[in-house]
């Protein structure tokens, strides 16, 4: 769930009440300075977090060390401006890792199959995945043949 406010505040009080809705709801807060004032009240009041709109490895540190439950690099509008996104990535998971923070990446902004690759190969824990993105991982062109030799194979059995 999240919160529409930009202030600390108001991110508080509807993080508060949006939390009130079920046990698992993870509260989304936006990487800024308010944000990360939010994230670190919100740890100490039990309130899982998902800071979003993270575009760079300083800013994920920040967010941890905040006490985010998630952090989510958005990686597809970072190679939008000409940067790469999963470097970012790559870059969070060592920092994490030296760290020993529990924070979990969620890879956000997929944009193709190559990006949910490299994103397992670092070592991110979630990534979120457009349907036609993950159509496009399950299909393969050698499977659809290997399919149909196979259904070819089977008829020539005699019966």
């Amino acid at each position: 769930a999240e919160v529409i406010s930009v202030d600390y505040e108001g991110m508080i009080k509807e993080a508060r009440e949006l939390a009130k809705i079920r046990d698992n709801i993870n509260i989304k807060i936006p990487l800024i300075e308010d944000g990360l004032r939010a994230v670190k009240t919100l740890k100490s009041d039990g309130i899982k977090t998902n800071v979003t709109l993270c575009f760079n490895s300083v800013q994920a540190l920040m967010a941890a060390k905040a006490g985010a439950s998630f952090i989510s690099p958005f990686v597809g509008r970072l190679d939008d401006v000409s940067e790469e996104g999963m470097d970012v990535v790559e870059e969070i998971r060592a920092i994490y890792d030296n760290y020993c923070f529990d924070t979990e990446i969620i890879v956000a902004s997929i944009r193709n199959p190559l990006h949910i690759k490299i994103a397992a190969l670092a070592g991110a824990d979630i990534a979120t995945i457009p349907f036609s993105v993950f159509r496009q991982i399950i299909k393969h062109p050698l499977t659809d043949i290997g399919l149909a030799r196979f259904i070819e194979d089977y008829k020539k059995i005699p019966k």
